[in-house]
């Protein structure tokens, strides 16, 4: 038993009694929702996403219509969040590619969902695991930032190095769900400025509380 993997299960016990029922914080109700509202999530935040996601599905309520839509119309729906101009056309030409080469299907399969624009390593996870129930493990800013300071990974580590680690220390069952509290607990507690230390609990393992 190494020291990670035992601190990995004090930390998981901690988790589940803060974070019961987390869950992906994007608002989507159809597949390609999801898809697109990930996409748009880069550089800024699923709430920044949310709220500007219910003017876009409402004015464009299909595939076909995002697809049809003029760039303008798709830049003025999602101008409040950052790149929007890029990811307007990354909308039009994930729809398009999601009628002309998926059927107008999410696909699950790692090379055809990396094949649509905007979709990397981490958004693929995310679709993976809220869609298809794929055991993974999505690495965003939160998680990349406490599997840092809890030394879990080091701090020179990219993400796909931490996915790795966090993925070697935990069950794949607990993937998605570990995944989920793990980012609440980086909106909620552990913050990238300011972290409220005196609250928690993994305080006495973290290098970042512990070099302050």
């Amino acid at each position: 038993m190494t020291v990670n993997s035992d601190k990995i299960k004090i930390f998981k016990k901690y988790l589940d009694h803060l974070f019961v029922n987390a869950k992906c914080a994007l608002d989507y109700k159809k597949d390609y929702e999801l898809v697109i509202a990930v996409v748009l999530s880069a550089q800024t935040t699923d709430l920044a996403v949310n709220k500007v996601t219910p003017q876009l599905f409402s004015h464009f309520d299909s595939l076909e219509k995002l697809k049809d839509a003029p760039i303008s119309d798709l830049e003025n729906d999602i101008r409040a969040i950052g790149l929007f101009r890029n990811k307007a056309d990354h909308i039009k030409k994930i729809a398009t590619m999601l009628l002309e080469n998926f059927k107008g299907i999410v696909p699950s399969e790692s090379s055809k969902l990396l094949s649509l624009p905007g979709v990397g390593n981490k958004t693929r996870n995310v679709i993976q695991a809220e869609l298809f129930g794929i055991p993974t493990i999505a690495v965003d800013t939160h998680v990349e930032r406490i599997a840092k300071r809890l030394g879990f990974a080091r701090n020179k580590d990219n993400p796909d190095q931490v996915e790795s680690k966090l993925k070697k220390l935990l069950h794949p069952k607990d993937y998605i769900k570990s995944n989920h509290q793990i980012i609440s607990f980086g909106r909620q507690i552990c913050h990238a400025r300011n972290p409220k230390c005196s609250m928690c609990e993994m305080k006495t393992f973290c290098n970042y509380f512990n070099n302050n």
